[in-house]
């Protein structure tokens, strides 16, 4: 029995390389590319070369159109620049007078003309203004403001003066805009401008109340909160109506 069993498990350790090794070869007898293929880089299957593309288990050549290149994948087609798609084709882009191709591969206008359609028109630019950044529209120059198409002067009132944007005016320090005019701020007693210009804020240890400026009370054991305008006990004091009474609740 002993001498049986040792030939029987020498045959499965002689049988069992030749299995490895067939098995082996079947994989790789499924796994092997088809012409103009080539496996991937993990060995998990294969893929076209480049200028192929995959068809029902086989690559076959990619038809490049006239004025065309491989894309970036290799596995399509794009068209050249100055070329765009049509029907399977790459067709000229055609240029408009005063146009130039663009960064999209498409067209745009000259500085100093619109699209419209499929043509170039001119920006007609009025008395006092200039063209924008964007080379197709324009802007009043400052000191004006557009009125249809048309810059007209800014029509300043006394204490006024152009604004940042130069279409449009503000009023001086201590002056309000109100309709078309410039209006003096009227600062109460113990007030002062704020740092607008065009407000007022009550002094330190005085609140706002409807146009004026009312002193307040500190009592005893508060003092002023750091706004100025109000008060706030001590430490170790709590407020109780307009009074400072010591705080228990920290014994």
């Amino acid at each position: 029995m002993r001498t049986g069993w040792r030939r029987f498990l020498i045959g499965l350790l002689v049988l069992a390389p030749c299995t490895d090794v067939a098995a082996a070869q079947g994989v790789a007898e499924r796994a092997a590319p088809p012409p103009n293929a080539h496996m991937t880089r993990y060995g998990s299957g294969w893929e076209c070369d480049r200028g192929y593309r995959s068809d029902q288990g086989s690559c076959v050549s990619i038809d490049l159109p006239q004025n065309a290149y491989l894309g970036a994948t290799g596995r399509g087609w794009e068209c050249n620049r100055g070329y765009r798609k049509v029907d399977g084709a790459c067709v000229q882009i055609e240029l408009p007078p005063h146009a130039f191709l663009s960064r999209e591969n498409d067209w745009a206008c000259e500085r100093g003309y619109r699209r419209t359609d499929q043509s170039c028109v001119a920006v007609a630019v009025p008395e006092n203004a200039y063209l924008d950044a964007s080379g197709d529209r324009w802007s009043c120059e400052r000191g004006f403001r557009r009125t249809d198409d048309s810059c007209i002067p800014l029509e300043l009132p006394p204490e006024g003066y152009v604004g940042r944007s130069g279409n449009n005016w503000e009023c001086d320090r201590g002056y309000q805009k109100r309709g078309g005019s410039c209006i003096a701020v009227e600062v109460p007693a113990n007030g002062y401008l704020d740092s607008s210009g065009r407000d007022w804020a009550c002094e330190r240890g005085f609140r706002r109340e409807d146009r004026s400026c009312l002193a307040f009370r500190v009592p005893a054991r508060g003092h002023l909160d750091y706004s100025g305008n109000r008060w706030t006990c001590d430490p170790g004091y709590r407020q109780r109506g307009v009074t400072c009474i010591e705080d228990k609740r920290l014994d």
